[in-house]
């Protein structure tokens, strides 16, 4: 099949590529008699085998149809909200418990939509990363929070660190990196002055690839986190060769703490790991003075 002909892998160089397909069919004159008609259905189809896991093919069948245009019709509003100005960060504080100062915000992603009103990044991140809308969404969120923290600095405000959380899979490529040198290059964030976080199951699909995208994070000055420790099954043995400065205890763990023993026994053994492998902790989540005694 035209699948199984893309699965053999291709020689460059001395690399090895493995590609993959999705397909998505529409038939003449049953799901339409006209070229962009059979197109646009095409695409529905192919939206449903993307969503069904991909390397797959699916026909066109009219009960997808209305979820897959509203489906195109979004992407394509993301597409312009990232060329019109239409996202913005929000900035949630990290606060120290020994000073109780401010020593970092969490930029947040925002899509400020026309008619749905201001949408979280759940609600479209999976639609970039299927859409190859990642790389451009990623660039515009270091750009504007490498800006945000440079206007701060120049406003005399006291320096923070500005952490910026990624869930993508794109972000253990070399492209990932660039991206952040780049910004960094622009905007001249102080030394530390820019944190990199990444999920742990992000971190965890692929760990040979973090442990070299860490290092060459580090030299650039820039600090890493991971995010949603204690989620993702994360391999003690690798976590010790990643070139991290902190874990992030994800917030499921945090709003049970007080009434739930099992669950506040791990916070309190990854605190002891992460101090023990020299790092240092965010709770994220806290929100009642029970939480922040804890």
């Amino acid at each position: 099949s035209m699948i199984d002909a893309w699965t053999p892998p291709v020689g460059i160089g001395e690399h090895e590529l493995t590609l993959g397909a999705s397909v998505g069919i529409a038939l003449f004159p049953k799901d339409g008699d006209k070229g962009q008609e059979l197109l646009r259905h095409a695409f529905s189809a192919l939206h449903r085998a993307r969503a069904d896991g991909g390397g797959l093919s699916r026909y066109y069948a009219a009960d997808i149809d209305a979820q897959a245009i509203e489906r195109l019709d979004l992407e394509r509003e993301l597409r312009r909200a990232i060329a019109n100005e239409q996202l913005i960060l929000r900035y949630q504080p990290q606060v120290s418990l020994r000073s109780g100062l401010v020593v970092g915000v969490e930029a947040l992603i925002r899509w400020l939509h026309p008619t749905r009103g201001e949408l979280p990044a759940a609600a479209f991140m999976a639609l970039a990363e299927e859409s190859g809308l990642i790389h451009p969404l990623v660039d515009w969120t270091l750009r504007a929070a490498c800006a945000q923290n440079r206007a701060w600095r120049r406003a005399g405000l006291r320096p923070v660190r500005m952490a910026i959380n990624f869930a993508a899979r794109q972000c253990l490529g070399q492209d990932f990196v660039d991206s952040v040198a780049a910004a960094t290059r622009a905007n001249g964030p102080d030394p530390h002055g820019l944190e990199i976080e990444l999920t742990e199951r992000t971190v965890m699909a692929d760990p040979d690839a973090f442990v070299r995208i860490s290092r060459q994070l580090r030299q650039l000055a820039v600090s890493l986190a991971i995010d949603d420790f204690g989620t993702g099954f994360s391999s003690l043995n690798h976590l010790r060769h990643f070139a991290i400065d902190r874990l992030k205890i994800d917030r499921s763990f945090i709003c049970d703490i007080n009434r739930d023993p099992d669950g506040a026994s791990i916070v309190q053994g990854v605190i002891a790991l992460a101090h023990n492998l020299r790092l240092s902790v965010v709770a994220e989540g806290v929100e009642t003075e029970a939480q922040l005694a804890f």
